[in-house]
């Protein structure tokens, strides 16, 4: 249960002025349908954030020990930096629909904008810190929703809700303390 709740809070913090929130506003403003925009989100994020998972579940079985852990120590404190650094959506946009429809125009872009993603980043550690891919995946993927759905509800508004300054130092003080949390666990300090 703690790695559903932990992923879900740091994925939904780190979401929020992302650049894939920021593609779930422009493609909500643009097609103005946002029931096959959600689901196209929802299936693409299940599907990143799965594999994420997978690939922090086995890298963890095939390089376990103290050197690896203080690297997942290490990655959540360069993830609380990197998380300072705002997003941009100057090169992603709506796109034309095409043939394809909104959902799949959705699931694919969303999907390919996600990989390589603080928060897919953020997935792969919180799988190899916490063994379990179905329960990162389904806290990643909810935490993704919660930041998400409102985005593409409200539109641009969401993002003048909350400063994404504060959002940003928020998430990068989530990342930090699962850093020092990992870091405390490995010195014995945490029992």
């Amino acid at each position: 249960m703690e790695a559903l709740l932990v992923s879900t809070l740091v994925v939904a913090i780190a979401e929020i002025g992302d650049k894939t929130q920021l593609l779930a506003i422009i493609l909500a403003t643009r097609f103005k349908k946002p029931i096959p925009v959600i689901l196209g989100i929802l299936a693409a994020t299940l599907a990143n954030h799965a594999l994420a998972a997978t690939a922090g579940y086995w890298v963890s079985d095939f390089l376990s020990g103290d050197v690896f852990r203080w690297a997942i120590a290490v990655s959540f404190i360069a993830m609380a930096g990197w998380a300072l650094i705002p997003d941009k959506a100057d090169d992603e946009d709506g796109g034309n629909v095409g043939r394809y429809g909104v959902f799949l125009t959705t699931t694919i872009a969303f999907f390919l904008v996600e990989m390589g993603d603080k928060t897919q980043i953020a997935t792969v550690a919180l799988g190899a810190k916490f063994h379990s891919i179905f329960w990162v995946s389904m806290g990643t993927t909810l935490g993704m929703m919660l930041a998400n759905v409102p985005a593409v509800y409200l539109g641009e508004a969401a993002t003048k809700i909350v400063p994404l300054k504060y959002v940003r130092i928020g998430a990068a003080v989530i990342f930090l303390l699962l850093g020092l949390w990992q870091a405390a666990e490995l010195l014995g300090l945490l029992k």
